[in-house]
């Protein structure tokens, strides 16, 4: 499909500069399915904020007796 968009001359200059009058097409293509890749990405994110409810850790109250613990019980099984 053709589509008619309006860019600034020194993009334009710099696409050119970079990929060739040929491929700059093909190089916006890419660019924007790039673009609504992240935007997909950025929503589901954001959809997903709250949904994990937030029950603490086992570590929470003594991080150093947790990882002391952790430890133990690797050297135990070796």
């Amino acid at each position: 499909m053709r589509l008619h968009i309006s860019v600034d001359e020194a993009l334009v200059k710099a696409l050119d500069q970079r990929v060739g009058p040929r491929d700059r097409s093909h190089f916006i293509g890419h660019a924007i399915r790039r673009a609504l890749d992240e935007l997909d990405r950025a929503d589901a994110i954001e959809s997903a904020i709250g949904s994990i409810t937030d029950t603490g850790h086992e570590w929470d109250d003594d991080p150093a007796g947790w990882v002391r613990s952790q430890r133990a019980d690797r050297s135990m099984a070796s």
